[in-house]
């Protein structure tokens, strides 16, 4: 059996039973929330600052396609490995590792000097956000050992993603009012330092000392198979299922079926196939990744609603955000009660039922007066998905032995990457057929066909030259005549992709609560369940110390009962 190592922080005393966290514990989420933050903040920002990019950078099409995909890319396709590496290596070292390089890699991006160098330092991006993810989540696993404490962190974890969202589109419209492109990359660099100076202070390293061979074929199967499917899903979302986004997306889907055969017959797995004996560990991946196939397959439409129908600037459509992010907020922190009222399964239920209620609100969107039912509509179903992604997170972490906290952290943050693109790939290529279906058919009649076909691809295209028809946007005019149409018809195509979100959602919330009508919430899983025997005792604090090394204690769970 193998002992867990776990360096703790000064003034952690370790008491037999159930450790409940004090000060020092909490300080310590506190660290951790940072980098959540500035992952969600980093991303909402990129999307202000393209307009500044292209004009100084002047990328291609196909390069300003990747300078926004490549950090997701590689970020889904590392976070498995990434997340068996942290309990290997250890969490802490990996999180400041992280850290640093994420850190280096926003500075080169900020003063890039051509696309390339920028998709470079994009992908060491992404890189890096593999190690932060799954390590917080890890940390989270030793510092809270009491299951109601835990899901509380949990809860604030995910609830500092949400913060991120509502933070970016201030912060990025500030920053590109007063300063050059580049600050938007240049925000990540104090912060980073922060976490590099307090993580030493604050956070504990624990880590599997002797964890067997890195089996180093499943990684690249891991690499591969996420890579290629995300690609193929992104891919079918802008271009439909032609033959190139569709053979990835197969060839993703074949890998990973050989990693899953792999994990079954090695001796040191990537991923513990055991994990999934639980039914209610199978059920939160499973939930994970259908709320984020609604969530982000409608989002993908909503904003550009925002912009394009309602008329918003980024920035004016950025701070209009900031409602649905406070609310998701405000039912992410009330998730852990929620649990403690209902059992597992009618928590989720609860959830996913708001959701449908949310999509289902939204379903009944116009292009006249449709702002507040949109934000109405998002607040509602942003909130569900917050309670969702919540308790679901926890029930993936709780279950989890210490020693494979990391991977099946990764595991979860993979289900929900996965779940994104699904849902961009099928719901975006779902609305744009009935938007392409028909426009043609509303068109105002004697349009040239040209401008017709541009108004077809896109409601960007629509926008685009209606300015340069005859009467512009003038009322009466042909432009405004084509404009009204393209926006009816992409009003309809979120509706319908509403309809199919809330369906998605009130079947899962049926299934779920049938299938988990018997299911606690977890506390700590049993040592013969995913791991070894001593993985409880030490993270509860049953250790002694054996010795130093450096500047930091070592510290071992006996093996013997009762040492």
């Amino acid at each position: 059996m193998p002992d867990l190592v776990m360096q703790p922080m000064p003034g952690m005393r370790p008491t037999p039973g159930t450790r409940r966290a004090g000060r020092r514990e909490w300080a310590g989420l506190a660290v951790l929330a940072l980098p959540c933050l500035l992952l969600s903040i980093d991303v909402t920002v990129l999307y202000f600052a393209l307009p500044f990019i292209t004009a100084r950078l002047a990328p291609s099409g196909a390069q300003l396609l990747w300078i926004v995909d490549i950090y997701s890319f590689v970020l889904a396709g590392l976070l498995i490995t990434m997340g068996t590496v942290g309990d290997r290596i250890g969490r802490r070292r990996l999180l400041l590792y992280g850290a640093a390089v994420f850190g280096t890699a926003s500075v080169l991006a900020a003063y890039a000097t051509g696309p390339v160098m920028l998709i470079l330092a994009r992908a060491a991006m992404g890189a890096a956000g593999a190690t932060l993810m799954p390590s917080t989540l890890g940390l989270i696993r030793v510092l809270f050992v009491d299951p109601d404490q835990r899901r509380v962190a949990v809860a604030i974890w995910t609830a500092s993603f949400s913060g991120g969202v509502a933070l970016g589109p201030l912060l990025g419209g500030f920053l590109l009012e007063h300063f050059w492109w580049g600050a938007v990359f240049l925000i990540n660099v104090p912060v980073m330092l922060l976490l590099l100076v307090l993580g030493l202070a604050f956070l504990p390293e624990f880590r599997d000392p002797r964890p067997g061979r890195f089996d180093l074929t499943s990684a690249g199967l891991s690499l591969a198979a996420v890579l290629s499917a995300v690609y193929g899903m992104k891919r079918i979302a802008e271009h439909g299922w032609t033959a190139v986004p569709m053979t990835a997306f197969v060839v993703g889907v074949i890998l990973g079926g050989l990693l899953v055969v792999r994990q079954r017959r090695v001796d040191q797995p990537l991923i513990d196939p055991r994990l999934f004996a639980s039914r209610a560990v199978r059920t939160a991946l499973a939930v994970n990744a259908l709320a984020l196939f609604a969530l982000v397959g409608f989002s993908f439409f909503a904003t550009q609603y925002l912009q394009l129908v309602a008329g918003l600037t980024p920035l004016v459509a950025g701070l209009w955000t900031m409602l649905p992010a406070t609310a998701m907020i405000i039912s992410v922190l009330a998730a852990p009660r929620l649990l403690r009222l209902l059992r597992l399964g009618g928590a989720l239920g609860a959830g996913l039922v708001v959701t449908a209620l949310g999509f289902g609100i939204a379903s009944r969107l116009g292009v006249s007066g449709g702002l507040p039912v949109l934000l109405g509509a998002y607040a509602v179903l942003i909130s569900g998905v917050g309670v969702v992604l919540t308790i679901c997170t926890d029930v993936v972490l709780g279950n989890a032995p210490p020693e494979r906290a990391g991977s099946a952290s990764a595991l979860s943050e993979s289900a929900i990457e996965f779940g994104g693109a699904l849902g961009v790939a099928v719901l975006g290529s779902i609305a744009t057929a009935v938007y392409r279906n028909e426009v043609p058919t509303r068109a105002p009649s004697g349009l040239p066909t040209i401008a017709v076909d541009a108004a077809r691809e896109t409601l960007g295209g629509a926008v685009e030259v209606a300015h340069r028809l005859p009467g512009g946007l003038h009322p009466g005019g042909l432009g405004d005549m084509l404009l009204r149409v393209a926006q009816e018809c992409y009003v309809d195509a979120m509706s319908v992709t509403a309809l199919i979100a809330m369906t998605v959602m009130a079947v899962t919330a049926i299934a779920v609560v049938v299938v988990l009508r018997r299911d606690a919430a977890p506390s700590m899983p049993e040592s013969s369940t995913v791991g070894s025997s001593t993985a409880g005792d030490a993270v509860a604090g049953r250790a002694e110390s054996v010795g130093t090394e450096g500047s930091d204690r070592t510290v071992a769970d006996s093996a013997a009962p009762g040492a």
